[in-house]
């Protein structure tokens, strides 16, 4: 049989070579990952290059299994990351772009606004900085006394606070739902239950191996979370860094304390601990949650205590840059790892600013589980990180804000998709 050209004009098609005997597994696009990045990649994508062939492949039996379907639901204002930085451009962004979604979508979504407070002296000057950073980030926001805290919210206990209204509530497996759909609506090709388990880059394609067959495209894009470094090691590129999973666990309160909160609340993050710390969130059904912690994992997809993975433990144990991480964070992780064993522990950060909270309103809630990259030289990776090839583009770094993030995150990868087939 012999191999041609596909008749189009457009460039990405002209040279772009296929077996006709193959068809169905010749893509212009593969998308690995259906959560709520690749499928925002997906949705924008296929707008841009309209007609042409493109599959989203997802090893779960739906979208939003992971990160996406297990996060805070928090629609971000951009409060702490870096003036200039990815995280911080995008989550701005993104906090417009999400909130346009879902009301194009109609997917209910509320803008509570997010109250930062400060319970003693310390955490006030911290907070100064704060302030200082949320200016830098062009946001709107409101400087509190502890009166005029105490009049938002008179159930939260604190010596000042900043306020900031952009901050809301969705649940964003729905928004994932729908950018698949409206994919799936233009054109585009869901593969639910395909594993990825090889990836070859020649000079005009990439083959994909997969539990379901092997596929062909023209050009990659993973999004693949918790399993992004893997991908990237798949087309023989050392991606410097590995995924470590940090799982995030949550309670509940009981509906008597679904009014206890008017906002969401959040404490003063100590600017030599990793994580944010412990807050009280709204949920958009109307619950209130308390948390995350952040307590290393010992499985990429481990969202019980119980699950540990040999293979996932020892690439993690074993790679210098984790371990100095975790040996620089050890009395921190073993404050983490013991409030995660015993509630009392828990309760007391919670206490700090919410002091009528008692022990049994702590009530079982499923944990999440962060993605983040540690650089082979032992740092945590703190913005949004990609890795491309000639003919790949690969979303490595993105735990929160990236759920919020998730548009203009869709936006960066088809500029650079864009650049790729122009060189």
């Amino acid at each position: 049989m012999l191999w041609r050209p596909r008749a189009t004009a457009n460039r990405i098609d002209s040279s772009f070579w296929h077996n006709p005997d193959a068809e169905a597994h010749v893509y212009d696009f593969i998308i690995i990952g259906g959560g709520i990045l690749g499928l925002s990649t997906a949705m924008q994508l296929i707008k841009a290059y309209p007609g042409r062939r493109m599959l989203v492949i997802e090893k779960e039996s739906g979208p939003a299994q992971h990160q996406t379907g297990h996060n805070s639901g928090v629609i971000h204002a951009g409060v702490y990351y870096t003036p200039g930085s990815h995280k911080a451009r995008f989550c701005l962004e993104g906090n417009r772009a999400t909130k346009a979604f879902c009301e194009e979508h109609a997917i209910p979504f509320a803008v509570c606004g997010k109250l930062l407070v400060a319970t003693n002296e310390l955490e006030l000057q911290r907070m100064q900085a704060l302030w200082e950073r949320t200016a830098a980030n062009g946001l709107e926001r409101e400087w509190l006394s502890a009166e005029a805290l105490r009049e938002r919210e008179p159930n939260i206990t604190g010596v000042g606070g900043i306020f900031v209204p952009s901050s809301g509530i969705v649940d964003y497996a729905r928004v994932a739902a729908a950018m698949g759909e409206r994919f799936e609506a233009a054109g585009g090709e869901l593969r639910f239950a395909t594993a990825v388990t090889g990836l070859e880059e020649r000079r005009e394609e990439v083959v994909v191996e997969t539990s379901q067959g092997s596929f062909t495209t023209r050009q990659l894009i993973s999004c693949a979370g918790l399993m992004a470094d893997r991908v990237v090691r798949m087309l023989g590129v050392k991606p410097g860094f590995t995924i470590c999973p940090f799982r995030g666990e949550y309670y509940r309160l009981p509906p008597v304390h679904n009014d206890i909160v008017n906002h969401l609340i959040y404490p003063i993050p100590d600017p030599s601990m990793p994580f944010l710390g412990v807050h009280l969130t709204r949920m958009i059904d109307g619950s209130v949650t308390v948390g995350p912690n952040a307590v290393l994992a010992f499985k990429r997809e481990g969202y019980h205590k119980r699950d540990v993975s040999l293979r996932d433990s020892l690439t993690m144990l074993a790679n210098p840059g984790v371990l100095k991480v975790l040996m620089a964070n050890l009395r921190p992780g073993m404050v983490e790892m013991k409030n995660s064993l015993f509630k009392k522990g828990y309760l007391q950060q919670v206490r700090k600013y919410c002091p009528s909270l008692a022990l049994e309103d702590l009530q079982p809630y499923p944990a999440g589980v962060r993605a983040q990259a540690v650089s082979d030289d032992g740092k945590l990776i703190d913005d949004f990180r990609f890795v491309n090839t000639k003919r790949t583009v690969n979303v490595c770094n993105a735990p929160s804000p990236a759920a919020t993030s998730a548009i203009p995150i869709g936006a960066h990868v088809v500029a650079k998709v864009k650049e790729l087939l122009e060189t």
